[in-house]
């Protein structure tokens, strides 16, 4: 019936690797990334802190787009879990007049700028760092003021979205660094 029949006649022996010293050995992987949700080694490289700045903490920019909305927040690692600084979220732009459109673009600049400014106002740094007065688009940097604190220093944490050319991470990025926060980034 079929011209190459006789190459599936031949069956090989197949080890079975699963067995019950593979079953042994086996580790599960921590929950979060079992859901995908969390990637540990760059968790890792964002949280850990030099010993010779001993108990300091190392504060994140963190940005998350949902379906629906978009988080910002500031934070730092403890052992006993994350502690959040500062949070902005998209669902309060309507009481800043900008009702509709809560996960685009121009949403997501909003929402960081917020958060730049809220954090500030916490900090009381928000007379010494005004950050930009008109949004143009333009590159701007935070500058030291040399008689006072230095500008509020952290490191953006993008999750496990895409760093992609236009991302809307780049947006709430863009708007933190307009409101007066120091991000390290490239253009």
């Amino acid at each position: 019936l079929f011209p190459f029949s006789f190459c599936y006649s031949a069956m090989t022996f197949v080890k079975v690797v699963k067995n019950k010293q593979y079953f042994k050995r086996y580790q599960v992987r921590f929950r979060r990334r079992r859901e995908g949700k969390t990637d540990y080694h760059r968790r890792k490289k964002l949280i850990c802190q030099d010993k010779n700045k001993y108990n300091s903490p190392k504060y994140r920019f963190v940005v998350r787009i949902t379906n629906k909305d978009v988080i910002t927040q500031i934070a730092y690692a403890k052992i006993a879990g994350d502690m959040i600084l500062a949070s902005a979220y998209a669902h309060e732009l309507p009481r800043y007049g900008l009702p509709v459109g809560l996960t685009n673009y121009s949403a997501c600049y909003s929402t960081g700028l917020l958060l730049a400014r809220r954090l500030l106002k916490k900090l009381s740094l928000d007379t010494q760092y005004v950050g930009k007065e008109t949004a143009d688009g333009e590159l701007f940097t935070v500058e030291e003021n040399f008689d006072g604190p230095r500008p509020f220093y952290c490191l953006l944490d993008v999750g496990l979205a895409r760093t992609t050319t236009g991302a809307r991470v780049f947006a709430a990025l863009k708007g933190a660094l307009d409101g007066g926060l120091n991000i390290p980034h490239n253009c």
